[in-house]
């Protein structure tokens, strides 16, 4: 079974993780925030410190990220995923994002590394809770 690393654990990101480790996935996290990385790993996740080290200990990586701009920083920042990952690796972005932001990526990936990206933008995140208006 291959090892999975799953970036961005916000409100969709998370329950599909844990729906991965349930299936018996290796999976190695990594997210700004720490609470979801805490909960987690205590259902049996890798925490990693950077994008970069969540791809070098995966053959697979998932983001579920917000914008074009925190997909980039993800991909090419320092510490970013394509200085980790290995090449014949894969990458899925379930990011919602401009197609332009996902071709560069896919472009650099395989040019730099022989890296394979799919393209798997969701939508229908969960209802946000309305917030309470002040009297």
């Amino acid at each position: 079974m291959k090892k999975l690393g799953f970036i961005g654990l916000g409100n969709m990101g998370q329950p599909m993780a844990a729906n991965l480790m349930k299936s018996g996935y290796f999976l190695a996290v990594h997210d700004l925030r720490p609470e979801p990385v805490k909960e987690l790993v205590a259902a049996g996740a890798v925490a990693a410190s950077s994008p970069r080290e969540v791809a070098g200990r995966s053959e697979v990586v998932i983001t579920m990220l917000t914008s074009p701009p925190h997909v980039e920083q993800v991909m090419f920042g320092p510490a970013g995923i394509l200085e980790g990952l290995k090449k014949g690796a894969t990458i899925i972005d379930m990011s919602t994002i401009a197609p332009i932001v996902t071709r560069k990526v896919a472009a650099a990936a395989a040019t730099e590394k022989e890296i394979e990206m799919l393209d798997a933008p969701v939508s229908g995140a969960p209802p946000r809770q309305p917030m309470a208006l002040s009297p």
